[in-house]
């Protein structure tokens, strides 16, 4: 069905309870829309074979059916309609239900006018953002600018991440975006950002990891004047900072408990109250969050809330390894040389480029650009990097290879060999000696390198007794 371009856009509400129906249409009246009512699953589906809607708002629990009725057939008849769907106070299961089944958004019951305009002045700008088309294989290795972020590489991996990519960019759903440090998680999200339907709004990232737990609550939701000592003046926070756009949880895995808490109720009730305030502000972000930790197994623990898990993890995104990616390596070695340098005359020779693609790297991305950058910095031509520029144990990560070399072929020749704690003592310090000098002595960067806290990186340090405070 095409879609039809008229001045004023048309909704379709669906609610068998005739007062909040009635509520509703005169509220999106006032809102200059036109509004078409229907009462059940089978007149909202007529309703939709009738004529085109800019937009869709429909009960989860109608006489004849369920919302997820009406989601599937705006689905089967491939209409471009964004659609929100209405549930129950506290009945999670729903919620979650109907942004798999396609929902770009819900509210729950008792309905709050001011969340519902919020809502369809965001949703009804849906349409039109739409223009761009989804990135494709051939596409695939465009250079990535401040306005256009995009994957590089050619990869099956990589292809089907982006086109994953370009298919939840054009929702609201809140996503999730796991894989290990150093893979891209926060260029995921700007490109879910970039390419959807808030492109024109802010991108705010936080690092939940990096804010002292005393000011957590301060910067997510803002505070008034005089709420505490040092409070001067009125500021607003991260959630007031992302409206209209994205907000973006990176390692939200190290929230703590009680900020969770309050973080699942500003997701639920698209509410937040700054400290120091009586009242509560409407907000409109998309949220997207991700962490390197493994967020099932942290509930399992009691670590992290289920119920916030299953708000952020509604839709998930994965992101590949750059060993699990080998045969892009060249490409996205040459982009990150070229920005390194600021030049497009530095290039990796044969050799170096085979001899990053047989190294593991345990760092992922972030850990190839501080190798090329060690690399341009000690090269005696920086225009033409060199294997032995590199400086890597090229056939596998170092830790493993001296492994291999120590322990030997068979258990056989064990004997003689130096204890396993001294053994294991010696890898970690190699490998902690290692991630210090590619983050030239940054232990917050060399944490983050090696996948762990920078509590348990000064733990480390002190007990091979190698003086953090010196480093």
């Amino acid at each position: 069905m095409a879609k039809r371009l008229e001045a004023t856009p048309r909704v379709l509400v669906v609610d068998d309870e005739p007062d909040l129906l009635t509520l509703m249409q005169l509220t999106l009246t006032k809102l200059g829309l036109e509004v078409v009512t229907a009462d059940s699953r089978q007149s909202a589906i007529a309703a939709l074979d009738k004529q085109s809607y800019s937009l869709c708002l429909t009960d989860m629990n109608l006489g004849d059916g369920t919302g997820l009725d009406v989601l599937a057939a705006i689905a089967e008849r491939g209409l471009d309609l964004p659609c929100a769907v209405i549930t129950a106070f506290g009945n999670a299961d729903n919620a979650v239900a109907a942004l798999k089944a396609g929902a770009f958004d819900y509210l729950a019951k008792p309905v709050s006018l001011d969340q519902l305009r919020t809502l369809v002045k965001s949703a009804i700008k849906l349409p039109e953002r739409r223009a761009a088309p989804p990135a494709s294989a051939s596409q695939s290795t465009a250079a990535p600018t401040s306005s256009a972020p995009a994957l590089i590489g050619e990869s099956h991996a990589i292809v089907a991440l982006r086109n994953l990519l370009a298919k939840l960019a054009n929702t609201n759903t809140a996503t999730h975006v796991h894989g290990e440090s150093g893979t891209g998680k926060e260029l995921a999200a700007r490109i879910l950002h970039s390419n959807g339907p808030r492109a024109a709004g802010p991108f705010v990232a936080v690092n939940c990891g990096a804010i002292p737990e005393n000011l957590m609550e301060s910067e997510f939701f803002g505070y008034r004047k005089g709420a505490f000592t040092g409070a001067e003046t009125d500021r607003d926070g991260f959630f007031q900072a992302a409206t209209g756009g994205t907000l973006f949880l990176d390692e939200v895995a190290d929230l703590p408990l009680s900020l969770q808490v309050k973080l699942l109720r500003a997701i639920q009730e698209k509410r937040v109250r700054k400290v120091g305030n009586t009242a509560e502000d409407a907000i409109d972000v998309r949220i997207v969050s991700a962490t390197h930790k493994n967020l099932t197994t942290l509930v399992q623990s009691g670590l992290f809330r289920q119920d916030l898990f299953y708000r952020l993890n509604v839709l998930q995104v994965e992101m590949p390894a750059l060993r699990e990616i080998a045969s892009d390596i060249p490409v996205i070695a040459s982009r990150t040389l070229a920005r390194v340098t600021g030049s497009s005359n530095a290039k990796l020779s044969p050799g170096a480029s085979s001899a990053l693609m047989r190294y593991s790297f345990p760092g992922n991305v972030r850990e190839l650009e501080n190798v090329l950058e060690r690399a341009v910095a000690l090269a005696e031509n920086p225009d033409m990097i060199e294997a032995s520029d590199l400086r890597l144990t090229v056939d596998d990560h170092p830790v493993t290879q001296a492994a291999a070399s120590s322990v030997g072929a068979d258990a056989g020749t064990l004997a003689g060999r130096t204890p396993l704690q001294d053994f294991l003592d010696r890898s970690e310090r190699e490998t902690l000696e290692l991630a210090l000098a590619q983050t030239r002595g940054n232990r917050t960067q060399a944490a983050k390198l090696l996948g762990i806290t920078f509590r348990s990186m000064r733990y480390r340090l002190e007990r091979l007794g190698m003086e953090p405070d010196d480093l």
